[in-house]
């Protein structure tokens, strides 16, 4: 059984920064012969009333694409031999307040797909 646990999620205010954890657990040799770098990671985002929209992956060798609003502020990186992957996010604004999930795909350069999601974690950028 694969599951992710995320955290690091909570209230920041406008310019602040937070850095959000996600941590595969399980066996992946198990379940699937193969470890955590055979799996792109991504870190979505849903605010209310909005659809769930893709913040930033990372394939599993370890490169990076992010969604525009987030370019030059988010940080998306990964620890293969820890199996986690990371959000750091700096100079917050309130537009990113959100629930934040991850998610991991069984495929090392895409995170398109079924996939695993994590429970979400709240982020709330306010003054």
């Amino acid at each position: 059984q694969v599951q992710l646990v995320e955290s690091g999620g909570g209230l920041v205010q406008p310019g602040g920064s937070l850095r959000l954890s996600c941590a595969v657990s399980g066996s992946l040799y198990t379940s699937f012969g193969v470890g955590f770098r055979f799996f792109a990671s991504g870190w979505y985002r849903q605010a209310p009333g909005k659809e769930r929209e893709l913040v930033a992956s990372i394939t599993g060798n370890g490169s990076p694409n992010y969604v525009d609003s987030v370019k030059g502020r988010f940080t998306i990186s990964r620890d293969n031999d820890k199996n986690t992957v990371y959000l750091q996010m700096n100079s917050l604004k309130p537009d990113d307040t959100a629930v934040y999930y991850c998610k991991v795909n069984f495929n090392p350069h895409s995170i398109t797909g079924s996939g695993y999601w994590g429970q979400g974690t709240q982020v709330t950028v306010s003054s």
